[in-house]
């Protein structure tokens, strides 16, 4: 395949745009999980892709096969599960498109993922293995995420994550805290949140990056910080990002960190370069393509669905300086 395999969850987010006369929430569906929103982005840049994952054997799982047969997503490594349903999260969105999140997967399709069912040859094809934490949430899903890392690690694949941290979907915040630190300490590329550095480490973004490249392995660190853009960092540069919004009008952030995380791999693995080895010009035109594409996405409901054509990311980013959100 020679590209991007990502490991984990695959659903439906049912987003509320408005309430009814009664005041409960009137819902639209749309594909999503981190992971294939990570991959959507990939995909539309130009890189092959493929998902591992489980869904239910529904009328949900089958929509969000055919969504990611249509993104150029290869389908090989999904399976269905007929004694599971597909999982479900709900998104209420306030005034500026900010999420909170509830699901129904107690337990959901995604969770049922088992190491021996992992079509291998999917990692073995790939450049780049990237995975979250929703699957290090539970077993047996669990110990399938930890021993497909350590299989990609073995075959020599760059390791990507993103600890996408959802916080009603673990029962312990220690246990979150153990399974993220897990994580970080297996990539190569790391692409964290401002919310998440403090969640772990109680640091201020610029610090907490700091802190990655000292402690873990890592190559190239992202930390995001929404509406403000990013921080990235190396040990050979580092720098800082603003945001873009000439006619931005946000209406839903889901999957807008994911759509981040995807656009600037897509850069990183069009360089033809380690991400170690990036020059700071490099970084700062990867970062820019990156939070121009997660500023787009927000302008659309849902994950999958919403990541931006190359064109009008390459136009956003074109932007006279004096309409861009400065970080």
């Amino acid at each position: 395949m020679s590209g991007v395999v990502a490991l984990g969850e695959l659903l439906i987010d049912f987003t509320s745009q408005r309430l009814n006369a009664d005041g409960y929430p009137v819902l639209e569906a749309h594909p999503g999980g981190a992971p294939a929103n990570y991959l959507a982005a990939l995909s539309k840049y130009g890189v092959k892709t493929a998902l591992l994952a489980k869904v239910g054997q529904d009328v949900f799982g089958r929509l969000l096969q055919s969504t990611l047969e249509r993104c150029g997503i290869s389908t090989q490594g999904i399976l269905q599960d007929a004694g599971y349903f597909t999982t479900l999260a709900f998104v209420t969105l306030d005034a500026d498109g900010d999420r909170e999140f509830s699901f129904a997967r107690k337990p959901g399709a995604d969770t049922q993922l088992n190491f021996s069912e992992l079509d291998l040859s999917l990692i073995d094809q790939a450049d780049v293995f990237h995975f979250g934490t929703l699957s290090l949430t539970t077993e047996p899903t669990r110990s399938a995420t930890i021993q497909a890392v350590e299989y990609a690690k073995k075959q020599s694949r760059l390791i990507s994550f993103d600890p996408n941290l959802r916080l009603p979907l673990w029962e312990d915040l220690s246990e979150a805290k153990h399974q993220i630190l897990w994580g970080l300490s297996q990539a190569d590329v790391i692409k964290i949140s401002a919310e998440e550095i403090a969640f772990l480490f109680d640091l201020a973004p610029e610090p907490g990056a700091d802190y990655l490249l000292s402690n873990t392995a890592a190559q190239l660190v992202f930390v995001t910080l929404g509406k403000d853009g990013c921080i990235y960092a190396s040990h050979r540069a580092t720098g800082r990002q603003a945001n873009f919004n000439a006619g931005i009008k946000t209406v839903d952030t889901t999957g807008a960190g994911d759509i981040f995380g995807g656009s600037a791999m897509s850069r990183i693995l069009a360089s033809g370069m380690a991400p170690g080895a990036l020059d700071q010009a490099q970084l700062q035109q990867i970062a820019a393509f990156a939070c121009a594409a997660a500023s787009l996405s927000t302008t659309r409901y849902g994950g999958i669905m919403s990541v931006p054509e190359q064109a009008e990311v390459e136009a956003l980013m074109q932007a006279p300086i004096d309409r861009r959100r400065q970080a």
